[in-house]
């Protein structure tokens, strides 16, 4: 995708258009207008027919051959970056990150308090950085666009 694409896509995926994105991106089949403006209430069909016109022009959303709408592409900007769909759920990356320096904690606690070893400067580093991972993440998912 050109620079130029991005930036607009980047710019206009937002609000109830990125609302509408990211319905039918975790849901991952094909959806009606009627059924966007259910499911996300909208006041009524044509605020729904806005949004995905809108998908439809930046080239991201397209028609089947039933006039449902259907994702074409998957995009990863502006707020999308910092999030990843896994299984249909949508997860922030930091999450990763936390999860596994909370893993390494755990592991050279069970490994290390019975032997009575431990090391203050990677007790620090590793409960320190699953702190911060956590605390980060946490944050991400409440200020989720979607």
């Amino acid at each position: 995708m050109p620079e130029a694409d991005v930036a607009k896509v980047d710019y206009e995926l937002r609000g109830k258009t990125l609302t509408v994105y990211m319905y039918l991106l975790k849901h991952g089949r094909a959806a009606g207008v009627r059924e966007i403006q259910k499911e996300l209430g909208f006041s009524s069909p044509s605020v729904a027919f806005h949004h995905l016109d809108k998908l439809v022009s930046l080239g991201v959303v397209e028609k089947d051959e039933y006039d449902r709408y259907v994702l074409a592409k998957k995009v990863d900007t502006g707020v999308l970056q910092s999030f990843v769909s896994v299984g249909g759920f949508t997860l922030p990356r930091l999450g990763f990150y936390a999860a596994f320096f909370t893993t390494i904690a755990a592991a050279y606690l069970f490994f290390n308090v019975p032997k009575g070893t431990l090391d203050l400067y990677a007790l620090i580093g590793t409960v320190g950085g699953s702190a911060v991972f956590w605390y980060e993440a946490v944050r991400s998912w409440r200020r989720k666009p979607f």
